[in-house]
């Protein structure tokens, strides 16, 4: 049984359920509020972030990279041409490098600011940061997705998927991402058309189901995050 502790607007946790349903694993899903700093939750993980993921036998397994990378040691092999991180060197670097692109930089810059300010934000107690959303964060965050899906349609216009000629870990990080910036109505998709035809191909993903039936009280989804032909 496969235990994950995860939040529903951490882009990070998003990108590992997608994985895990892509590779037709069924976890157990804890919702973990991680400015709440549990003691349990702590023990984990130390550093306090989701994702988690638990599997009997093994130690608690942090972050979604690292999470990434356990599923395809333990179960690439049986995978075949299901398995979403490439067997040669040369791509396993770029699909690493491009996972790092959106869980580090698309995060820092974009996906990350836009969740704490808009939604983390309403539940963290005002003297552990919560309280209003910073305008001048979320403004930075909005220009900053421009570049960001300007170089998706780049990459996108050179080959099928981002990181070569198959769907791979890549692809799945970027769309958690930015399927957390789209719930907000965040994205211009207007801007690149490329950029938005491959993420409609990844929307459109039985994987994505879940992610898209699932809405936040009080703040309702954007009105084209669940449409498929947006």
């Amino acid at each position: 049984m496969l235990t994950l502790f995860h939040h529903p607007f951490c882009p990070h946790s998003r990108s590992i359920r997608l994985i895990l349903d892509e590779y037709g694993l069924v976890p157990r899903l804890v919702e973990e509020r991680v400015w709440d700093r549990r003691e349990e939750f702590l023990a984990l993980n130390p550093a306090g972030t989701t994702p988690v993921l638990v599997e009997e036998g093994v130690p608690p397994v942090p972050g979604a990279a690292i999470i990434a990378e356990y599923l395809d040691e333990t179960r690439g092999d049986k995978l075949v041409q299901r398995r979403l991180l490439p067997r040669e060197t040369g791509e396993r670097i770029e699909v690493r490098r491009l996972m790092s692109w959106f869980n580090d930089k698309f995060f820092e810059e974009v996906s990350g600011a836009l969740v704490m300010e808009r939604v983390y934000k309403r539940f963290i107690p005002s003297g552990r940061g919560g309280g209003p959303p910073d305008t001048d964060i979320m403004r930075a965050a909005r220009n900053n997705i421009r570049y960001h899906l300007a170089y998706i349609g780049w990459l996108v216009r050179k080959r099928d998927w981002l990181a070569g000629d198959s769907l791979t870990y890549a692809d799945l990080t970027a769309a958690a991402h930015l399927s957390a910036v789209d719930y907000l109505g965040d994205v211009p998709w207007d801007e690149d058309e490329t950029a938005k035809a491959w993420y409609a191909r990844i929307k459109s993903r039985p994987s994505f189901r879940p992610l898209l039936g699932e809405t936040l009280a009080g703040l309702p989804p954007s009105p084209s995050y669940a449409n498929l032909d947006f």
